[in-house]
């Protein structure tokens, strides 16, 4: 009985070498390839590294490209994995501060590359970057005795509460820009319009939170975003506690 062969888009992604490697290196690889469309994205966004501009950017044409890629939907996963990169240098225990330090890292990751959170969830990971992040979060785990379901749950919380909330402070942010409004008048603004519509007999906790003076003392905007994301990770994390405790 044959043994089963590995679908290509994963030899691609692993780099796995499929035969020998006669004469000279090819000029155009998987790696130069991926490396671009990873560069342009980050000086331009997703919308910068579309095939054509790959193309363009190798001054190769862009149906040669297919033969490294597989396909532009098998693009945006050697995409994924290699804006990923591997995981930083932290310390695994106790559980709590390293699986923290797990998240900051990966929030790290989406501020420097913002078009990574655009890219879907097409499963689990699959490339030898986006397992090695998997695998370092298992480890911060490793001694809270808690089973593999739920370890592998912690980290998929966790890692889904850190790609929601950059998009969310990245897509206020820039909706506040576009209507050249801070952070501070937008919620001035917002309080105010709701103020006139909300009934409170209707919205009694929504009126009391609008009178609370809460949206009056706003940090500044990076602070404010870091207080908010270090909540929610604390809210989890408090969760996480529990579920070690039993």
């Amino acid at each position: 009985m044959a043994e089963p062969t590995l679908p290509d888009n994963l030899v691609r992604l692993w780099r796995l070498r499929t035969g020998p490697r006669l004469g000279r290196p090819a000029e155009l690889d998987i790696d130069r390839v991926v490396d671009t469309a990873v560069r342009l994205a980050d000086e331009g966004g997703l919308a910068a590294a579309t095939l054509p501009k790959i193309a363009a950017a190798l001054s190769v044409t862009p149906m040669s490209l297919y033969r490294h890629i597989g396909s532009k939907e098998e693009l945006v996963g050697l995409m994924a994995d290699a804006g990923l990169g591997p995981v930083p240098e932290f310390a695994t225990a106790p559980w709590r501060p390293a699986l923290r330090g797990w998240a900051v890292a990966q929030s790290a990751v989406y501020r420097r590359r913002p078009w990574l959170a655009q890219l879907p969830v097409t499963g689990p990971p699959r490339g030898p970057n986006a397992v090695s992040w998997m695998d370092a979060g298992l480890r911060t785990l490793r001694e809270t005795g808690l089973g593999w379901a739920a370890k592998i749950g912690v980290i998929t919380v966790v890692g889904g509460y850190v790609r929601h909330a950059f998009v969310l402070d990245r897509q206020l942010s820039e909706s506040w820009d576009a209507a050249q409004l801070d952070e501070a008048q937008a919620l001035r603004n917002y309080v105010r319009e709701l103020t006139e519509v909300a009934d409170p007999a209707r919205f009694p906790d929504v009126t009391a939170l609008l009178g609370s003076g809460l949206f009056e003392a706003i940090p500044e905007p990076s602070e404010s975003a870091d207080q908010d994301f270090a909540f929610g990770l604390d809210l989890i994390l408090d969760g996480v506690a529990a579920a070690v405790e039993r």
